[in-house]
């Protein structure tokens, strides 16, 4: 009976890491699919003759539809579950992918670029599917090694321009399709439900409208509009940024913002891991006040000195580390037939904050030849949610739910 017992729980184990390196291997090719056109930008500008603001307005459709369709998506999953929901994504993400590879003009991949955001919104999936299989103490952790998954825009920006150069355009976005198939029959062949898991009796709607009323919802929400959306803005317009503001080459600009992003998403779990130890409003209360100090100091840094370096760097550690401990509170903070639903109103707004950096950092450079006005609404935006969130996680709701989570 004993052994059984054992062996009941090394195979639930096994399901479970099994369910987390999947679904980080899911949200790095689905994150890759999303910022296809980023590191491409400036190529398709110049093919194109595409001015600042087209290009701009081109590589913010599919942030703000992947935004949106993390609510969908996430009340989804608490219905249905992680596995079908995760498998049926990386199915739809793989026809505008291919499409990609037939699209020539600005009006199609516009019109593609909307279809793109799909990719964008798998994050709500995999908070409520990894939760299930984890208890509270350590989902902060396990989330953010889940939250990994957003190297894929890393990876985009790494791997995109050169296999542009080494096997053409056409046959690149094909082959991140066809991850995107292979993942989807291993999460409808391979990967599990938690045990545990049970699908919401309430409609998709209902699921909404419950997180909704819920003021830690909020909450979170407007941490993660700065921080997620700082990070989502920094992933899809540095490339540009770096080669318009240091005229860096095309390669050199997207190897550096690549390494801003992997800063970033490395640093997640360490936030979500701290999150488990020292508390994720802590967490964030630091890390916000690092990025009003970061934010401003690169605003007055006109050259791409060692300390701009340094600067950009530490921003992305701090930007990931507060990701990792916002995602860790909604696992502990939401109910547990509620994560997707909530992740996916915090997601989507944090989504939406990643929508209007780049526009404001196109105008900003196009009206004073300098990104700093950015940067200086950057620090000021972050050190009013640092006040505001300095007050809220003082309330006995908090207080008593992380508590309990412990």
């Amino acid at each position: 009976m004993a052994r059984k017992r054992v062996a009941s729980r090394n195979s639930k184990a096994r399901d479970a890491y099994f369910a987390l390196v999947i679904a980080t291997l899911a949200l790095i090719t689905n994150f890759w699919a999303w910022s296809l056109l980023s590191p491409l930008g400036v190529r398709y500008a110049d093919e194109l003759s595409l001015d600042t603001a087209a290009l701009s307005f081109l590589l913010a459709v599919p942030v703000i539809v992947g935004s949106l369709g993390r609510i969908i998506l996430g009340a989804l999953t608490d219905r249905f579950g992680g596995k079908a929901v995760f498998g049926a994504t990386c199915l739809v993400a793989a026809v505008p992918v291919a499409l990609l590879a037939f699209s020539h003009t600005y009006d199609q991949l516009v019109a593609v670029a909307v279809l793109l955001g799909v990719g964008g919104a798998t994050f709500a999936i995999g908070v409520p599917f990894i939760s299930a299989w984890f208890p509270p103490q350590k989902r902060g952790f396990v989330l953010g090694v889940f939250s990994v998954g957003n190297v894929g825009t890393a990876i985009s920006g790494l791997l995109t321009p050169q296999l542009d150069t080494w096997i053409d355009r056409p046959q690149t976005f094909l082959l991140v399709a066809l991850l995107l198939l292979i993942l989807a029959a291993i999460f409808f062949g391979k990967v599990k439900n938690a045990p545990n898991w049970k699908p919401s009796k309430k409609s998709a709607l209902s699921q909404l409208v419950s997180a909704a009323k819920n003021r830690v919802t909020w909450d979170l929400a407007v941490m993660y509009v700065i921080t997620f959306g700082a990070l989502v803005a920094f992933g899809v317009y540095l490339p540009v940024l770096l080669k318009v503001a240091y005229s860096l080459s095309v390669a050199d600009a997207a190897a550096r913002a690549a390494g801003f992003v992997l800063v970033a998403t490395f640093a997640r779990p360490i936030g979500g891991w701290l999150s488990d130890r020292v508390g994720g409003q802590r967490v964030t209360r630091i890390a916000l006040f690092a990025v009003v100090l970061l934010a401003t100091a690169i605003a007055f840094q006109p050259g791409l000195q060692i300390q701009t370096t340094v600067a950009y760097l530490s921003l992305a550690f701090f930007l990931g580390c507060s990701n990792g401990a916002i995602v860790a509170l909604v696992g502990k903070l939401a109910s547990p037939g509620n994560i997707g639903s909530t992740m996916g109103i915090v997601g989507a707004l944090g989504g939406l904050g990643g929508f209007l950096p780049p526009l404001i950092l196109g105008f900003s450079y196009q009206k004073t030849h300098s990104y700093a006005l950015a940067f200086i609404l950057l620090g000021l935006s972050a050190a009013a949610v640092f006040f505001y969130m300095n007050q809220r996680f003082r309330d006995r709701v908090y207080v008593a739910a992380l508590s309990r989570a412990r």
